[in-house]
């Protein structure tokens, strides 16, 4: 069992890995991502998000995944291209997984054991959930879909 957000890894499209050692002293959101979600325009808003603060330790990390209602169908490659030719996404992304059930990545089975949602639930409930991670790699905030990145722009600023 991960014991720490810094020991947790996520296997990014092209077999490469990103190591969250490499994170410590960062403020890190982390999404489930989609292409074809009514909340897909989210996307703008974390890239601002991201541009607005990237230069003062603030990273996000984004998630595809196709579990909830086929909307992330395409390969690596095709999401990849999605995000950036329509929403100029410059963040990373890492390679399509599941957020919930028996296959579910090692980074939202410790994100969920760390900060439970609504009424206590742990599962992911649709695209586009949030979570914020503290300076020192604590779960600080999870958001539902229905949040926009706007809506956390303060939240972000304090703990930077």
């Amino acid at each position: 069992m991960v014991e720490s957000f810094y020991e947790l890894k996520a296997e990014m499209p092209g077999g490469k890995v990103y190591d969250f050692a490499d994170l410590k002293g960062k403020v890190v959101l982390i999404v489930n991502t989609a292409s074809q979600c009514g909340f897909t325009p989210q996307y703008k808003g974390l890239q601002k998000l991201y541009e607005k603060f990237k230069d003062k330790g603030f990273v996000i990390l984004g998630f595809p995944c196709n579990q909830f209602g086929g909307q992330e169908p395409g390969d690596d490659k095709a999401i990849s291209e999605f995000c950036t030719l329509n929403h100029g996404v410059t963040f990373p992304l890492m390679k399509k997984s599941d957020v919930n059930g028996d296959n579910t990545n090692e980074v939202f089975k410790w994100l969920k054991s760390q900060k439970a949602g609504i009424l206590g639930l742990t599962r992911i409930k649709w695209n586009f959930e949030k979570f914020l991670i503290d300076k020192n790699g604590n779960v600080v905030s999870r958001w539902a879909s229905t949040t926009s990145p706007d809506a956390i722009d303060a939240e972000v600023a304090k703990l930077l």
